[in-house]
């Protein structure tokens, strides 16, 4: 009785609604092909190391980033993507240098410290020693003055928040004294500066990044300090307040140099001028290996069509990797994809970043209007069961960043975070630090998300599904 009334009921239900029931059906079968291509078949994983091993450490404008040019267009061909290209890029050429010196003295005891050059200091040009100055932003550093500051190392101690979750927002609450802290000191006097790194890991490890001279009148070295130091001196200036500190380094500014963005697309069938475009950017920091920060988001990128191109899938729109070239100290690769899309009246469909290394893949974030995001969200249901749950406004990239002002909507992969900053610019971001099924599942989570776009749109919910 009971299964002749649900036969009934059957019969009763509307055709569109039928039709829904089974197309989900259909896309939770694909995104379960998705997911075992990637975690049983996967490459991401293998790319990974080739890349962290063969080539290293790759800041742009080095022998190491012409090299993983070369590398990432040998992969694409490899697995052959319709169509490969290089795009060029002109990139900033800063070398480090092989001096990196740093310590106190304290009662006539010399204590040496951890150091990294942050990106784009000048050379110390010698040996700089002078009394140290602590604040921990620049309202502190305003307050002191230049009576205060002037012949002054500045030492800029404002931790990451460890009440934050979300450790990309603590990140971002204290990095302005690394890229503008040189500027800001000079401006009072100060001979150099010295930056607490971007990382809750109190350990001996400095972690570098970009700062900027812009408006600057005078240009002063500036490095990072591991935690271990920075917490060191901070408590011995609270002792003593007239310690004493010096620094050497010798790192420049070379001629800018020619590069690439490295491109490859797999041709849509039905609407080929519409693109979606994925990508990591290719270049790292001269320290590590790059692994996390972006190699990871690199394999990603090209992992994710990989599978879609071995599952057999054919795309309705042009599906298109792009690995740029200088995320890191200028964001070239970025603005130059952009400035040709536009100039060739590129449609772009949407665009997805992996810049957030590759650990465990939580969801995605975007940066459009609401309409998208709604999209978006519609596919929860369908991504659930992979453990993605985070769906929301938020941040796209740096490298897709320059195409919002086109109107594509801009996603990033949201990885956990809270192990990203133990990393980050630094000499342990390397490929055996690196979670071989974590990465796996970052890849299958960004394909998925393609396939989805790529069948869907990102329209409204009540217009699709």
């Amino acid at each position: 009785m009971k299964i002749k009334y649900f036969l009934a009921f059957l019969i009763l239900i509307p055709l569109p609604f039928s039709t829904i029931a089974q197309t989900k059906i259909e896309d939770s079968l694909f995104i379960r092909t998705v997911y075992d291509a990637a975690l049983v078949e996967g490459k991401a994983y293998s790319d990974l190391r080739s890349l962290c091993k063969d080539v290293g450490a790759r800041l742009s404008g080095s022998p190491e980033a012409a090299k993983a040019v070369k590398w990432a267009e040998s992969k694409l061909k490899e697995y052959h993507f319709d169509k490969v290209w290089l795009m060029p890029v002109k990139v900033p050429h800063w070398v480090r240098g092989d001096i990196e010196e740093a310590g106190v003295n304290i009662n006539g005891k010399i204590k040496s410290f951890n150091i990294k050059t942050l990106g784009g200091s000048v050379s110390s040009n010698g040996k700089i020693e002078a009394e140290v100055v602590e604040v921990q932003n620049f309202e502190e550093l305003k307050a002191l003055g230049k009576e205060k500051v002037e012949g002054k190392i500045v030492f800029f101690n404002r931790p990451m928040d460890a009440r934050l979750i979300n450790t990309g927002e603590a990140y971002g609450g204290c990095v302005n004294q690394r890229s503008r802290g040189a500027k800001e000191a000079s401006e009072l006097g100060a001979v150099a500066v010295m930056v607490r790194s971007m990382t809750h890991k109190k350990d001996q490890h400095a972690h570098t990044g970009v700062m900027s001279y812009e408006g600057a009148i005078k240009k002063i070295p500036a490095v990072a300090l591991n935690l271990n130091d920075a917490n060191f001196l901070s408590r011995e200036l609270k002792a003593n307040s007239s310690i004493k500190a010096y620094l050497n380094v010798n790192s420049q500014s070379l001629p800018d140099k020619d590069s690439f963005n490295v491109i490859g697309e797999i041709k849509g069938i039905e609407t080929p001028e519409n693109i979606i475009t994925v990508g990591g950017h290719l270049d790292s920091w001269d320290v590590g290996e790059g692994a996390h920060d972006d190699g990871a988001g690199v394999v990603h990128s090209i992992e994710s069509l990989r599978i879609l191109k071995a599952l057999n899938y054919k795309p309705k729109n042009t599906l298109r990797v792009v690995l740029f070239m200088n995320e890191e100290n200028g964001n070239n690769g970025g603005k130059t994809y952009a400035a040709v899309a536009k100039e060739k009246g590129e449609k772009h469909v949407a665009a997805i970043e992996s810049d957030a290394g590759g650990f465990l893949p939580m969801g995605f974030t975007m940066d459009a209007p609401l309409e998208n995001i709604q999209a978006m969200q519609a596919w929860e249901g369908q991504l659930e069961p992979y453990q993605l749950h985070i769906f929301k406004k938020g941040w796209g990239g740096v490298d897709i960043g320059p195409l919002k002002e086109q109107g594509v909507p801009l996603l990033g992969l949201r990885p956990d975070s809270q192990r990203y900053f133990d990393h980050h610019h630094t000499d342990t971001d390397v490929f055996e630090n690196v979670h071989k099924r974590e990465l796996e599942l970052g890849a299958a989570a960004i394909a998925s998300m393609i396939y989805l776009i790529d069948k869907y749109g990102l329209e409204l919910p009540d217009t699709k599904m």
